[in-house]
């Protein structure tokens, strides 16, 4: 194992946490940079999903500064809360949700995504944007979501993926390998931060293994759906009517 990936593991929460702290300035500018603006798209492509549903509460998990839950604002929910272990990702989430008048509406909380501070059944949708693979225990993760949700409600879930197939493969990596993490270094002056992405990336059981994981955890009628040639993916699935979560 890559020893940089060794450190960011060995105590993954708290170095993630801090590291969000450090790069969150730049954050918004280097997503829409780094992916030509295409990041915006994949997040609308992400609540479309939930359109029929029309959910009247949603939580989004690792919120960051919040582009997922104001993006649900589509929806016209009652309510939308947002939890992320940064502070000053939230701190400009909250300016964001200011400027739009919309803090009836979005609530952003400092919460750990592996222990969220909510009863079970509580939201009819849970979203989470570039979040999952940054999960110190995955599996926890998508248990708590699974618990806070109601019966039959819905997880949407966007990730980065690996593409197949020439030429979109080596593209992606020599883009994600080489020139993201210069281009991230000289905007941020984090160099580990923009290390990491690719990593965790290319660790990140996507794909089929990321549905099971799904699967095993309790959700139904599991979707996984590419988007741009396999860049990225959007997981949709189910809560089972009957709720029950599968002893571990």
């Amino acid at each position: 194992m890559n020893v940089a990936m060794e450190q960011i593991t060995e105590g993954k929460k708290e170095q993630i946490r801090d590291m969000f702290n450090r790069i969150a300035r730049h954050y918004d500018f280097l997503n829409h940079f780094l992916s030509l603006g295409i990041d915006k798209i994949w997040r609308r492509q992400a609540i479309d999903m939930l359109k029929r549903e029309k959910p009247a509460t949603i939580l989004d998990v690792a919120t960051g500064t919040a582009d997922l839950a104001i993006e649900a604002l589509r929806l016209a929910p009652e309510k939308i809360i947002g939890v992320d272990i940064s502070e000053e990702m939230l701190i400009l989430g909250q300016q964001k949700i200011r400027n739009l008048n919309a803090e009836q509406v979005i609530e952003l909380r400092k919460g750990d995504s592996e222990l969220l501070p909510f009863e079970d059944a509580t939201f009819d949708a849970v979203t989470v944007a570039f979040g999952v693979r940054n999960f110190e225990d995955l599996d926890q993760g998508l248990r708590e979501m699974l618990r806070v949700l109601k019966s039959n409600g819905t997880i949407v879930t966007l990730e980065f993926s690996q593409p197949k197939g020439f030429p979109f493969t080596q593209l992606f990596h020599f883009y994600f390998h080489n020139l993201l993490p210069l281009i991230g270094r000289l905007f941020s002056k984090d160099r580990r931060a923009y290390a990491y992405l690719p990593q965790s990336v290319q660790a990140f059981p996507s794909g089929e293994e990321f549905m099971k994981k799904l699967e095993d955890t309790g959700f139904s009628s599991i979707r996984c759906i590419p988007l741009t040639f396999g860049v990225c993916a959007l997981y949709v699935g189910k809560k089972n009517p009957s709720g029950q979560i599968p002893d571990m």
